[in-house]
């Protein structure tokens, strides 16, 4: 079941309020999942929130599965959402939650048992049917949400935030059960989240939005190597920009570096966008760019450091723990061929 958005908008309040969604257009292709991905504030939960009818447009149209439900309540959509917050009820069992929905819907008690249990297996809450929402972990909590939404079996689902409130370790183990629970299931998923590993992480396709509009949308992949502009740029993967030049060679210049980027540009001045992963160190001078040590972190597997470059402030992670750069040190900085892109200024 695909989801698609026309020409959406949203305004709240008088008929010459301000819009905090402007004209909208995105599709979710059935049995995929598609992220709504941006910074606080940009409209991507007001989105998610329309397409489940908890918010109506002030103008467009939303289709599900080629039908119009734009004026359709949530329970005539077929939409199932888990919140940030989970929503759970806090003086019912885990099962009295999951079958809840079935309950209000008129759903027969021993249907209802058998599909509230099946639900509570499939995200591995078999055995804790009587406990209350108090007595479980976050990720079990989360759990509880991801079964009282499968438990309708919707023909969408719909996340705004889950992982939000989990530590570290549970995101990425969260992440990837409900990546592969939608494949497994072939759902067709809408997901909201800020966090751009997550995006990545998950998606078929992001679209990236700003002010209530998308900036740019497509695979993870052609987001993270070829932004279309600064603010992607910056928001996908820590981007660091600076003043480079095109060379009527082809080549790009940034300070003493020059490379041939993958497309073609014309001779003039360019954006430079580098991800801290892209900065190749060494002890001697190669021909690069001087650097000298600012901060240096060692986070284990990897060290994090802060250079004082002509560009300006440099950040880097360096993939390996050895040689352990330190503070004051200088060293000279290289381009690898992945983590550069290059803008029109």
């Amino acid at each position: 079941m695909s989801i698609e958005l026309r020409a959406v908008t949203k305004r709240y309040g008088r008929a010459d309020s301000p819009l905090v969604i402007h004209g909208i257009d995105l599709t979710v292709p059935t049995g995929s999942l598609t992220t709504i991905l941006g910074p606080s504030g940009c409209g991507k939960t007001t989105v998610l929130r329309m397409i489940a009818g908890l918010e109506t447009p002030s103008s467009g149209q939303i289709l599900i599965d080629g039908r119009d439900v734009t004026a359709l309540t949530p329970a005539e959509r077929n939409v199932s959402m888990v919140f940030q917050s989970y929503a759970l009820f806090p003086h019912m069992s885990v099962l009295d939650n999951v079958r809840y929905g079935l309950d209000v819907s008129g759903v027969a008690a021993p249907q209802a048992m058998q599909r509230a249990h099946a639900a509570m297996d499939g995200v591995g809450l078999a055995g804790l049917d009587a406990r209350l929402p108090s007595e479980l972990s976050g990720g079990q909590q989360q759990r509880v949400a991801l079964a009282r939404a499968l438990v309708l079996q919707p023909r969408v689902l719909l996340f705004d935030e889950p992982l939000s409130n989990l530590d570290a370790r549970l995101r990425r183990s969260m992440r990837e059960e409900i990546r592969a629970l939608q494949q497994r299931l072939q759902l067709t998923v809408a997901y909201v989240t800020h966090d751009q590993s997550e995006a990545l992480a998950v998606s078929d396709q992001i679209l990236v939005m700003d002010v209530g509009r998308i900036a740019q949308h497509g695979t993870p992949q052609a987001l993270y190597e070829r932004p279309a502009s600064e603010f992607v740029a910056r928001f996908m993967g820590e981007a660091m920009l600076f003043d480079g030049q095109a060379l009527p060679d082809g080549r790009v210049r940034l300070g003493p570096l020059s490379w041939r980027p993958r497309d073609a540009l014309a001779a003039g001045a360019v954006r430079v966008a580098v991800r801290p992963e892209a900065w190749r160190l060494s002890g001697r001078d190669d021909g690069g760019l001087s650097a000298v040590v600012r901060k240096s972190a060692y986070l284990g597997g990897t060290q994090e450091l802060t250079l004082d470059t002509a560009l300006g402030a440099v950040f880097v992670v360096w993939p390996e723990p050895e040689p352990l750069w330190t503070t004051g040190q200088t060293l000279w900085l290289t381009l690898g061929g992945h983590g550069v892109s290059v803008l029109p200024r």
